[in-house]
């Protein structure tokens, strides 16, 4: 049986308050930029780092900028007010308790406040292409066997807002394909989708926990997911300012691709706390992932991997068995680059063939402070340059970036057999 709502009048709730740390201070600077192509971080020369030392103080409040490069997208407009507002206006909103193996069909635009126990249920939204609708989750409770407890097949935005109520949404089975959509992911949206609220939504799930098909925001809530897929994927690309996510997942904690468009899959994160664990990668983006704030704890075979990695802001803890930081051309339509300007980075290794900060391209140090425990602390095919900040490896201070694999006799930086000495194995040396 299925249930169809439309927009109206009845059902009040009123949200209970407790302090939220947003973020709008981090996305106010209009300096903050998302650099989806050739975003001249490489350092490859003094302007440019000049440049990205700029961008760091001015993700900071101690400076400003106008522009890096064309090509960039500021981050103080990835997020709407809608987006920022964590606990919506009720007064017109329609209240739905969901009952055990009926699904609910919303086609029109509105507020909706979901709440009840149910199994085998599934929340549909089928609106039309210019209709916003947000589900309000008030302790609402479902678990499913093969079918997402959230289904978004059509509308403008949806907004998902957790209220202080906690929820828990849940796949236990093997998830059923809806005509030609292989539905993989206890919250399947194949439109913009945004998370928000003061409250705790939990995820449990045998394939993906949260999947858009468009673009996945997050500015709010406390999000926790246990995925035996990705913990949270999207095609176009991740955008998050707040919030708070654990996530354990068995393949990615955070991923964003586009298969269809080469300049798609980016991951933007301006603050929040995270706690992933991964059995892949902790967060993964095609083109760039750009981190400007939060506070990020990772366990993964790789800790953050893109086509260009740049890094402005926050406190990054990663323990990683591959590479802590990778840059791989997974995208054309970007430098293989990492650049850090600031923030905290601490990266600790696993013992055997691993690389701190591993770039396929180039590697650039403009800022921040950067503590790396591991045999290999860089690794970089083009070029590498410290132009700024503090870098710390196995405790000591360094001054120059030694290379594991390039240059030449040695296969130090310099052709010296960079921290090993020469052609002595050691850190950039080979026996």
């Amino acid at each position: 049986m299925q249930f169809l709502f439309g927009i109206g009048n009845g059902g009040t709730f009123m949200a209970r308050k407790k302090a939220f740390a947003s973020c709008i201070s981090a996305i106010a600077a209009a300096s903050l930029l998302l650099t989806l192509c050739a975003c001249g971080t490489s350092g490859t020369s003094s302007s440019a780092a000049s440049q990205n030392v700029q961008a760091s103080a001015a993700v900071q409040g101690t400076g400003t900028v106008s522009t890096i490069s064309t090509g960039t997208l500021d981050a103080g407009e990835l997020f709407t007010d809608r987006d920022l507002e964590q606990e919506p206006d009720l007064t017109n909103a329609q209240t739905i308790e969901v009952s055990s193996g009926q699904d609910v069909t919303i086609d029109k635009e509105g507020i909706y406040v979901l709440t009840g126990t149910a199994e085998n249920t599934a929340i549909r939204v089928e609106c039309g292409d210019a209709e916003k609708v947000q589900l309000v989750l008030d302790g609402l409770q479902i678990t499913n066997t093969d079918m997402p407890a959230i289904y978004v097949l059509s509308a403008d935005k949806v907004f998902i807002t957790a209220t202080e109520a906690d929820s828990s949404l849940k796949v236990t089975g093997t998830f059923t394909a809806d005509g030609e959509t292989n539905t993989d992911a206890v919250i399947f949206s194949k439109e913009d989708l945004t998370l928000n609220g003061t409250g705790s939504l939990s995820i449990s799930s045998t394939g993906n926990g949260i999947t858009s098909k468009d673009t996945l925001t997050v500015t709010g809530s406390t999000l926790t997911i246990d995925a035996a897929g990705h913990g949270m994927e999207a095609n176009d690309g991740i955008e998050i300012c707040g919030g708070s996510l654990t996530i354990e997942a068995v393949k990615d904690g955070l991923q964003a691709e586009n298969d269809e468009d080469n300049t798609l899959g980016y991951i933007y994160i301006g603050g929040g706390e995270y706690n992933i664990q991964a059995g892949d990668d902790g967060i993964r983006a095609n083109t760039v992932l750009q981190i400007d704030g939060g506070n990020l704890s990772i366990d993964a075979v790789e800790g953050l991997e893109a086509t260009s990695v740049e890094i402005n802001g926050g406190t990054i803890d990663i323990t990683a068995s591959d590479d802590g930081v990778n840059a791989a051309e997974k995208s054309t339509a970007c430098e293989v680059t990492i650049a850090v300007n600031g923030g905290t980075l601490n990266i600790t290794m696993g013992s055997g063939d691993t690389d701190a900060l591993d770039s396929n391209g180039s590697l650039v140090i403009n800022g921040g402070n950067i503590n790396i425990s591991a045999n290999s602390p860089f690794d970089y095919d083009t070029s590498g340059e410290l132009n700024g900040g503090t870098v710390t490896v196995n405790g000591e201070t360094v001054t120059e970036l030694t290379n594991q694999f390039g240059g030449g006799p040695g296969g130090g930086a310099n052709g010296n057999g960079g921290m090993g000495g020469p052609g002595s194995g050691g850190m950039g040396g080979h026996p």
